[in-house]
C-alpha cells in the first residue's frame, strides 16, 4: 500500500517542488494538498506548470495522511503540523519551528512565541549525513534551512575530525527564490528591477539560519555551540546556494591533498554529498538533491577554504524532506531524488 502524504502550503515554492518530487515517487501517493489564499481551486489553475496534478486545494490537510509535510513559514508551520503529530501521523517541518533544540534561542532568531515547544524534544534535525539513525527512527523531523545545510555540509568533516578552531566565518549567497513566494511579495529587493544586476547583504544583525549552523557544528564539537560568523547575500538568479566558508587550520602543516582525503573519508558512501577536486558552481547542482564540497587550504593564512554548492528548493527544501521522509519510512533513501542537474 502506497504511503498517503498531505503538503500544507502547496503553492509556495517549496510546496510546488515537494509535489513534483513526490509524484514521481513508486512508494508515496499525495492525497492532500492545502494553500492559505488559493483554497478552493484546482491545483492546475494555481500552478499551471503541474497541469498534470489534478488536485484540489484545501484550507486543512484532508482525510488519513500518513506523512505530513508543512511549507508554511515559521511560527504558522509548528501550529499546523500540530493536529497531524497528535494524531500519531508521521511529520516533516520544512520551516524553522523545530530545527533549535532551545526554544528561547528560536524565539530570538525568528522573533515569534513557538506554538508548540513541547514537540521540539520529540523533533529530530534532519541531516541525514549527520543523524540519519535518528531521522529513521522518529515521527518528527526538522528540515535544515537551506543556507544552514551548505554550511554544515562544508564544515562538518572539519569540525568533527577537529582540525580547525572555534571561529568560523561563512559567507554565503543564494538566488531569489530563496526569499519564498511571500519574500517576493514583502520586499522590494526581490522584484526584477532591484534584484537584476544587484548583490544584497542582509541579516548583519542576525539571521535564522546562524543559530542552526553554531548549534550543529557545536554538537560536532562536543560543545553547547560554535562560534560561526554568518553573512548571507541575495544575487540575481533564481536558484541556487553557495556558501564559502572559512576556519583557521589548528595545524599548519596540514596540505590540501590531506584535506580532501579527510572530507572524501567523511561523506564517503553518501548518496548525494559529492567532494569535487575542482571548485563547484551553482549550475552543477540546479535541479538535483546534490550537495558538491570542494575543500582547500590557504597555505599563507593558514585557513581551511570550503566551498559548498546545492539548490536551495531541492537539497535545501524538498529534496531533502523527501529524502527524510525516506528514512523514516524505511525506503531505499534516494527513492525519487535520482535527478540530474539542469543546464543551462
Amino acid at each position: 500500500m502506497a504511503i498517503r502524504a498531505g503538503i500544507i502550503n502547496v503553492t509556495g515554492y517549496a510546496g510546488a517542488e515537494l509535489l513534483k518530487i513526490l509524484w514521481h515517487h513508486p512508494e508515496v501517493e499525495v492525497v492532500s494538498v492545502t494553500g492559505r489564499s488559493a483554497a478552493g481551486k484546482q491545483l492546475p489553475e494555481v500552478l499551471p506548470h503541474l497541469s498534470r496534478i489534478d488536485l484540489p486545494i484545501t484550507e486543512t490537510v484532508e482525510g488519513s495522511v500518513d506523512v505530513a509535510f508543512s511549507a508554511l513559514p515559521s511560527g504558522a508551520s509548528a501550529e499546523a503540523l500540530l493536529p497531524i503529530v497528535n494524531g500519531g501521523a508521521k511529520a516533516i517541518d520544512i520551516a524553522a519551528d523545530f530545527r533549535m533544540h532551545d526554544v528561547a534561542e528560536y524565539e530570538r532568531a525568528y522573533k515569534t512565541v513557538h506554538p508548540a515547544p513541547h514537540l521540539v524534544e520529540k523533533a529530530v534535525y534532519g541531516l541525514p549525513e549527520i543523524h540519519r539513525q535518528a531521522i529513521s527512527s522518529t515521527s518528527l523531523v526538522a528540515n535544515p534551512g537551506c543556507y544552514a545545510e551548505a554550511s554544515i555540509l562544508g564544515l562538518a568533516p572539519a569540525v568533527k575530525e577537529g582540525i580547525v578552531a572555534d571561529d568560523i566565518i561563512v559567507d554565503a549567497k543564494s538566488g531569489i527564490s530563496g526569499a519564498g513566494r511571500g519574500g517576493l511579495s514583502a520586499s522590494t529587493l526581490d522584484h526584477f528591477a532591484e534584484a537584476d544586476e544587484n548583490v544584497v547583504a542582509y541579516g548583519l544583525e542576525g539571521h535564522g539560519h546562524q543559530p542552526e549552523i553554531a548549534q550543529e557544528l557545536g554538537e560536532l564539537r562536543e560543545a553547547s555551540q560554535a562560534r560561526v560568523t554568518f553573512i548571507p547575500h541575495r544575487i540575481p538568479m533564481v536558484r541556487g546556494i553557495m556558501a564559502t566558508c572559512y576556519a583557521s587550520l589548528l595545524d599548519s602543516s596540514i596540505n590540501r591533498e590531506e584535506v580532501l582525503e579527510l572530507y572524501r573519508d567523511f561523506y564517503a558512501g553518501e548518496p548525494f554529498v559529492r567532494v569535487t577536486s575542482q571548485p563547484p558552481q551553482t549550475k552543477h547542482t540546479s535541479g538535483t538533491n546534490n550537495c558538491l564540497v570542494h575543500p582547500t587550504v590557504d597555505v599563507k593564512a593558514g585557513k581551511l577554504v570550503v566551498v559548498s554548492c546545492m539548490d536551495n528548493l531541492i537539497n535545501g527544501a524538498a529534496g531533502q524532506a523527501v529524502q527524510n521522509m525516506n528514512l523514516m519510512f524505511g525506503l531505499d533513501e534516494t527513492a525519487a531524488l535520482d535527478l540530474l542537474a539542469l543546464n543551462p
